[in-house]
């Protein structure tokens, strides 16, 4: 079965990744589109196409089109290509926002064309490892059901796995996959940062946690995500917990907040997995609620500092 033809509309990342991608697969690629010229001449290059300075060209020819701008543009780039009659019935048009529905495609789907959210499941912090991450990511597709016959296809060609999602789910779907990716981000920058505070610099605190995350990932693969929690609140160690609070106080309350607030949901996994008790949990929860006048053992941090500043100090 032959595959569609492809206009790429926005030149960014994902849009660079998933047209180089298809194009290894055999999907002609009828051209690239971008807001930044250079951006797309640069892709067409690589995928042996034409760039062009007017989008509506290139998606009157194409049975896919690929609106792979920012999210914010998503909406008026297909307002504008509806309205130079860039569309037409029988084509594919399809987004891969993680937040938007297929419905911002609304102005397609009113020019007779199907409309769908092709959203991969992975990051794109740069294109040569994305394009090495996506075969095997997970797509969440949602949009018409004439068009999930193409969305399919286009998934299994990338060698990736889907799943169908309502309209509705989109907002709290995408912020789990933000609490997964972007948040891990944040919590590293703050351990690194901690690690800071008696003389490793930022790159070495990574060389030396990445072995603990990588293996907590495996473990994660192997048993199961509650199964595989460690530590003081899987032992219901209050004497530890307690411990960590007051080293974390000088840091500001910002840290102290946080660790509070994931040290509270982390004893419901505990429970979840069974190595405390409802009496321990009580106590874990007692130690981590904040009270009113409670101070740790050590020094706040100074009047006026930040927690940024703070965390990138040496001793």
């Amino acid at each position: 079965m032959s595959r569609p033809a492809v206009a790429v509309i926005g030149a960014g990342k994902v849009g660079s990744t998933l047209g180089i991608l298809l194009r290894e697969r055999g999907y002609p690629v009828v051209g690239v589109y971008s807001r930044t010229a250079s951006s797309a001449r640069s892709l067409a290059g690589r995928l042996g196409t034409r760039a062009v300075e007017e989008p509506a060209v290139l998606t009157r020819g194409a049975d896919l089109v690929l609106v792979t701008t920012s999210d914010g543009a998503i909406g008026p780039v297909t307002a504008r290509l509806a309205a130079a009659g860039g569309f037409r019935p029988g084509q594919v048009v399809a987004h891969a926002s993680g937040a938007l529905s297929s419905e911002v495609l609304a102005p397609a789907r009113t020019a007779g064309a199907a409309v769908v959210s092709i959203h991969p499941l992975q990051t794109f912090a740069e294109v040569e490892t994305a394009l090495q991450q996506l075969p095997g990511s997970f797509f969440a597709l949602e949009g018409d059901e004439a068009a999930l016959p193409v969305a399919r296809r286009m998934v299994e060609d990338l060698g990736g796995r889907y799943f169908l999602i309502r309209a509705e789910d989109k907002p709290l779907y995408h912020a789990a996959a933000c609490i997964a990716c972007n948040y891990l981000v944040a919590l590293l920058h703050l351990a690194t940062g901690l690690y800071q505070q008696f003389g490793l610099d930022r790159e070495q605190a990574f060389a030396a946690l990445e072995p603990l995350v990588a293996g907590t990932f495996r473990n994660i693969a192997r048993v199961g995500v509650a199964p595989a929690l460690t530590g003081p609140i899987a032992r219901g160690d209050l004497e530890t917990v307690g411990g960590h609070l007051a080293a974390l106080e000088p840091l500001g309350p910002e840290v102290v907040d946080l660790y509070r607030r994931l040290g509270l949901y982390t004893v419901k996994v505990a429970l979840e997995k069974g190595s405390i008790g409802e009496r321990e949990a009580a106590g874990l929860r007692e130690t981590l609620e904040p009270q009113a006048g409670r101070t740790g053992g050590r020094p706040a941090a100074r009047p006026g500092s930040t927690t940024g500043e703070i965390l990138e100090r040496r001793p």
